[in-house]
């Protein structure tokens, strides 16, 4: 019965985040908590505060403004005290500058009586990299952005 509290949680996350609504994101985070997405990028880096976190959720929609998840395979495992819950998604997004593109990745999340105390976003970076560099070429400056982190 937990684990489909939690699949349907991260499913109501991955909506909400492709309606561009991070609110439930940042409100289910612990405490103590670490958001983590890979790459050397704008959107790269490390963030352990709210108020880091919603800046780079402000960025990811000012870049990506349409972006939307299919989440294709949930898993999960653990007790409440220490759930760890990976997804499987595809990433599309239209940029400012209106070319679609695709891509997909990976979160991994740790929860602790339910709460966030780690979000791990692993995209495909090659892919990720292609959509920054193009929106830097469209005009965009905030592509090429030092990274948001604490």
């Amino acid at each position: 019965m937990y684990h489909a509290i939690v699949r349907k949680r991260v499913e109501d996350l991955f909506a909400a985040v492709s309606r561009g609504d991070a609110s439930p994101v940042l409100e289910g985070l612990a405490r103590r908590f670490e958001h983590f997405f890979l790459g050397d990028h704008a959107l790269g880096g490390t963030r352990t505060t709210i108020e880091q976190t919603r800046l780079w959720y402000e960025r990811l929609y000012r870049l990506l403004p349409d972006i939307s998840f299919e989440v294709r395979a949930i898993r999960i495992a653990g007790p409440p005290w220490n759930t760890l819950v990976t997804v499987d998604w595809l990433e599309t997004n239209s940029g400012t500058d209106g070319v679609r593109t695709f891509t997909p990745g990976v979160h991994v999340v740790r929860l602790a009586w339910g709460k966030m105390t780690y979000i791990g976003i692993y995209p495909d970076t090659v892919g990720l990299a292609s959509t920054l560099a193009r929106l830097a070429r469209a005009g965009v400056a905030e592509a090429t952005a030092p990274k948001i982190e604490d």
